[in-house]
């Protein structure tokens, strides 16, 4: 009987992994193919009042009249970097919601979001390309919502927990091309309304998984082996299971209370440790790196192709298929920062330590891939843009994997979705340089971003910060360990020595009597 309720248990748990991971894959992260989405939104004539036409002379007799679409440009970028502000200012409050409500309250919301987003872009056209605002901003956002309750599946598998964690995100960063689908579709006669017609029937997956294949809370960590999760239309299943979750929710509130008697750290005081602070300076500047290169990577093409929109629609289809090798590149940081789960611990090591010292080659790895990415789009040169792909989407599936993965090992489970969300709403208010950059690029440099690249691929050394200060921060854990352990063993002796006085007391009192 516990075999297979064992096997059911495990079945659950590969169904609930599965399935997380094609969600991920088609739905979370659908706003990052942005790129592609825009190609077809100008040929359905979004924001085509901002092209105007202008007069260039040739000579004396010829004159050329072409048609200046930078201001249609400078739109499209606009609409993106709204979108990813808006989504990381929200982070912190849906972390709170994550955290105070559970998965269940998170996901739906998500699915709202996710619903509004697409109807309005349903029922969008030319004339009302304002609604491509409100519209992407809700899909970003529910998409990162519904990839922060796929993150806890991890804790069901841990010795691949990091793994899964960066599987799902290299999955999310995949799912920007549903876009390229999306424009391939409508370059053979489907619209674009019908595309994100079907995507509002898709929520359907979204709530059958919600229901039956994910907790109405949380995912512990570690896992009790009673936890179970899901609906059950079999009511004794139903009760057992209801009674089990009882014990793991007393479980849990017996860790609490545990745990607080342990001083465990406070939400502000993990907020303002040196740990979490050069975390966020790496958050801020490789995000800020990400929505630059994203904003700017149609006129960018448009600019080092001289407006052949042929050659411009060739290298969009080579992004976007670049992009669904993200989930591939994403293991490999997984791999990484969970290669030692099968290796003993040292006498006093925790496994905190130990994971935290294997992220900390993760985190360098990411800051190097971050820093070529940007050498990379600086350089005016069309050919080379293929790598900077290859750069972009290996850096951005390394990014949020182990962000998701550092915050789980870093800091308390309790504020997870908290620690998580705060690092992204902080960045948002380095992502409002944006606007002037944008402006300065389109008005003062005449759509050439090269001086603007070039500073962003300076601030982006900042990142190395993060990984000198992990690899820091570990080897003051080890000194300590060794320290307390051979305080301890210099204790040993002077305790023998304690417990043989008495006893020699004693005989030389017999010896009187």
């Amino acid at each position: 009987m516990l075999r297979i309720q064992g096997g059911e248990v495990k079945l659950l748990h590969w169904l609930t992994l599965l399935s997380g991971l094609v969600e991920s894959l088609f739905f979370t992260g659908i706003a990052y193919g942005w790129a592609s989405l825009v190609f077809v939104l100008k040929v359905d004539g979004y924001f085509a009042a901002y092209c105007t036409n202008v007069t260039r002379d040739e000579d004396t007799h010829n004159m050329d009249i072409i048609t200046d679409c930078s201001g249609q440009d400078e739109q499209f970028s606009q609409v993106m970097s709204v979108a990813s502000i808006v989504n990381t200012i929200l982070r912190f409050p849906i972390g709170y919601v994550f955290d105070r409500c559970g998965t269940a309250a998170t996901r739906i919301m998500a699915i709202s979001f996710y619903t509004i987003g697409t109807l309005l872009i349903t029922l969008s056209n030319a004339e009302t390309s304002l609604l491509l605002y409100p519209a992407l901003s809700s899909i970003i956002i529910a998409g990162m919502m519904l990839y922060m309750t796929n993150a806890q599946v991890g804790n069901l598998f841990h010795s691949y927990r990091s793994t899964i964690i960066t599987l799902y995100n290299g999955a999310f960063e995949s799912s920007a091309a549903v876009c390229f689908i999306i424009k391939l579709l409508h370059e053979r006669g489907v619209s674009l309304h019908t595309s994100f017609l079907f995507l509002i029937l898709c929520n359907i997956i979204h709530l059958v998984r919600t229901i039956f294949l994910m907790p109405r809370w949380h995912i512990p960590y570690p896992l009790p082996e009673t936890y179970t999760y899901g609906v059950s239309c079999n009511v004794q299943k139903r009760k057992r299971r209801q009674e089990e979750n009882d014990r793991v929710q007393e479980f849990k509130e017996g860790e609490v209370k545990k745990t607080e008697k342990a001083k465990e750290a406070t939400f502000w005081s993990c907020v303002f440790s040196w740990l979490f602070l050069c975390h966020l300076v790496w958050v801020v500047t490789i995000i800020l790196c990400q929505f630059i290169f994203l904003s700017n990577v149609n006129p960018m093409l448009t600019r080092l192709a001289d407006g052949d929109q042929t050659v411009v629609s060739h290298y969009t289809n080579a992004f976007a298929l670049i992009q669904l090798c993200g989930v591939l590149f994403s293991i490999i940081s997984g791999l990484l920062m969970d290669r030692h789960k099968h290796r003993p611990l040292a006498p006093g090591e925790t496994s905190r330590e130990t994971d935290l010292r294997s992220s900390s080659l993760a985190i360098f790895l990411s800051c190097l891939l971050c820093f070529f990415f940007c050498v990379c789009f600086t350089c005016p040169v069309l050919p080379l843009q293929y790598v900077t792909f290859v750069l972009q989407v290996t850096s951005s599936s390394f990014f949020y994997g182990i962000h998701q993965a550092f915050i789980s090992i870093a800091f308390p489970a309790s504020h997870f979705g908290k620690m998580s969300g705060i690092a992204m709403s902080l960045s948002a208010l380095v992502l409002f340089i944006q606007f002037p950059l944008l402006n300065l690029i389109q008005n003062q440099l005449h759509g050439d971003p090269l001086y603007v690249n070039i500073g962003v691929t300076l601030v982006s050394l900042l990142a190395f910060i993060h990984p000198v200060h992990v690899s820091l921060y570990c080897r003051e854990l080890a000194k300590q360990r060794k320290n307390s352990q051979l305080t301890q063993q210099s204790l040993r002796p002077s305790d023998q020595l304690l417990s043989a006085v008495p006893s020699s007391r004693s005989e030389v009192q017999d010896d009187a009597g």
